[in-house]
């Protein structure tokens, strides 16, 4: 293949400044949760590292516009505009967005992308990614979640257990500050915790009457990236709730408060926004990656860099798309794709269904302050005795509690002195249980580059082509049924179960598309993170994934990420890589 052939538009000028000084001895794509820890542990073990991001500079603190407001500075008081949602009707259906947090999301115009089958791409391009606006639930993945694969003959089994990345969990935990319980539970490990948020008065309740009612059910604290007290010059949280809007008290884990500023202490750290990665370069006659070519995103001139390893952490979809763009006489279609499998697998999880009711009683209760999470119900179902035919693997739940507030009022009639006077006073309590389904690994389910249309930098678009199966619908109607079956044998009313319908891509925990495996023939990776055939590459974020879990998938990026960076090392000081 001709040198040239795969170069961006605008490369004639590339490198006029002289292929050494972009030159570094190691190169990140992305800045997100798993891109920051990577640019941590390089840089910390003495790499000059350089972090390529796609979106604009974000600095901590500086950039949070909207960190301290209040409802009433904003000019419609949070909700989207009828104009916002009809220029973003992917963007607008999501959770976090509104007028605090807007600017650190991508716009449904400004990065274009091709729906096969319905699925809605939340995306942030800024230094950080989404690490900003994350809901920081931190569950370990279980020997159990490793396993499933082999055991139940489905896609590949994963080349790591649970013990493999073990010790890194602890790792990423104590730097990254998690809070927590010790529960003993073998579903969710546990980790290296700090001292957990309080249970509710309501919460308590609905722990004891569930695990007094449905034995192996345990209804616990979640685990979080919120900081109950400080650690390593960050937080603590103050209880504001306002996390996705970024954290000037430094109160939960981003790469912009934490990894990030680690790298940049060291000396080693060159950090460059506005780099839209067009391609991995590959040298067939080296046998291995070379570098990155890159296009400026505010003047589109084109530059390459060059390093010794390359760790690709763009979040799932956009590490793919530049793996199936990185194209050599070695890898016709496609960096590490001798399987076929690169873009296959795509998965995410299944947050349609919710179950929410109100409690009667309790009036004298209240809670402190606005705690940023809530309280967790660990997978139950297909784990130990508790056996289902109509389904393989689980799901969880995420347990939000609270007693109404001023707002239940909006379409009630009082007036005057009556409405002044109910205002004073909270209502009932409620509470919402929402499933976090596991969806299966499906080689039907995939990305590939569209053949006809390209982004404004002249990269062809993604095609996204999948959607949620038999399994997961079947898992949709039990979550749905256990969870109405708890609230009311805990004395909840109004019980509303309400599966959503959305497609996929609204859990935003999109994995695989380029899975872990043990045979370059069925995978794209090995079990070091190293793509087959060019083992100076390393993918850590979600396309690593060989299967999805029910547990929320960040904390598992960033202990893979600090594994392979330290195993990326030592293969370097071997000259293996």
């Amino acid at each position: 293949m001709d040198e040239n052939e795969n170069k961006p538009k605008g490369a004639a000028n590339i490198n006029a400044g002289g292929k050494q000084q972009n030159t570094y001895d190691a190169i990140v794509v992305g800045s997100g949760i798993s891109g920051g820890w990577a640019a941590k542990e390089l840089c910390e073990k003495g790499l000059k590292t350089l972090v390529l991001e796609r979106g604009r500079n974000v600095e901590h603190i500086k950039d949070y516009p909207t960190a301290t407001k209040h409802i009433w500075e904003f000019p419609h008081r949070l909700s989207n505009t009828k104009q916002f949602v009809a220029e973003n009707p992917v963007l607008s259906k999501c959770y976090a967005v509104d007028e605090s947090t807007e600017h650190f999301f991508v716009k449904d115009a400004e990065h274009p992308y091709e729906q096969k089958r319905p699925f809605d791409w939340i995306r942030g391009y800024q230094v950080g990614g989404k690490s900003l606006t994350w809901a920081r639930w931190t569950q370990r993945w279980s020997e159990v979640d490793f396993e499933s694969n082999l055991k139940e003959g489905i896609a590949v089994d994963w080349p790591i257990r649970y013990k493999d990345l073990a010790p890194w969990y602890s790792y990423v935990e104590r730097f990254a500050g998690i809070s927590g319980n010790r529960d003993g539970l073998s579903q969710v490990p546990d980790g290296e915790f700090l001292k957990p948020m309080e249970m509710m008065k309501i919460e308590k309740h609905l722990k004891r009457k569930i695990e007094k009612q449905f034995p192996g059910r345990k209804l616990i604290m979640s685990r979080t990236a919120n900081l109950s007290e400080p650690i390593n010059g960050r937080g603590p949280c103050q209880y504001r709730n306002l996390c996705n809007r970024g954290c000037p008290f430094s109160g939960y884990f981003s790469s912009n408060a934490a990894t990030l500023p680690a790298a940049k202490a060291t000396g080693n750290l060159t950090l460059r926004p506005h780099s839209v990665v067009h391609s991995i370069i590959y040298d067939d006659q080296k046998q291995r990656a070379v570098g990155v070519r890159v296009i400026d995103a505010l003047t589109n001139e084109a530059t390459e860099y060059f390093s010794k390893v390359i760790f690709i952490n763009g979040s799932t979809l956009n590490t793919t798309l530049i793996m199936l763009n990185s194209t050599s006489a070695r890898f016709p279609n496609g960096l590490g794709n001798d399987s076929g499998e690169l873009g296959h697998n795509l998965m995410d999880h299944n947050y349609n269904g919710s179950i929410s009711g109100i409690f009667e009683g309790f009036e004298d209760k209240y809670y402190y302050g606005r705690r940023p999470t809530g309280t967790y119900l660990p997978r139950f179902r297909n784990f130990g005795n508790d056996k289902r035919t109509d389904y393989l693997r689980g799901f969880a739940y995420a347990v939000i509690s609270d007693r109404q507030g001023w707002n239940r009022l909006i379409n009630e009639v009082p007036l005057g002195a009556e409405l002044k006077s109910q205002l004073t006073e909270p209502g009932v309590w409620s509470t919402t249980l929402v499933g976090m389904g596991e969806c299966l690994p499906s080689h039907d389910n995939k990305v590939a580059l569209s053949k006809t249309q390209k982004d404004q930098w002249g990269i062809p678009q993604l095609e996204i082509d999948a959607s949620f199966g038999k399994n997961e619908h079947a898992m949709m109607k039990d979550i749905l049924a256990s969870g109405a079956e708890m609230l009311e044998a805990a004395g909840f009313k109004n019980i509303k179960p309400k599966d959503s319908g959305n497609a996929m891509g609204l859990g935003i925990h999109e994995m695989g598309t380029a899975r872990m495996g043990r045979d370059s023939k069925t995978s794209v990776l090995n079990g070091n993170n190293q793509v087959w055939g060019a083992e100076n590459v390393f993918v850590t974020d979600g396309a690593a994934m060989t299967s999805g879990a029910c547990q929320n998938p960040s904390l598992t990026y960033m202990a893979l990420t600090a594994r392979a960076a330290d195993f990326a090392v030592r293969e370097l000081k071997k000259q293996n890589i």
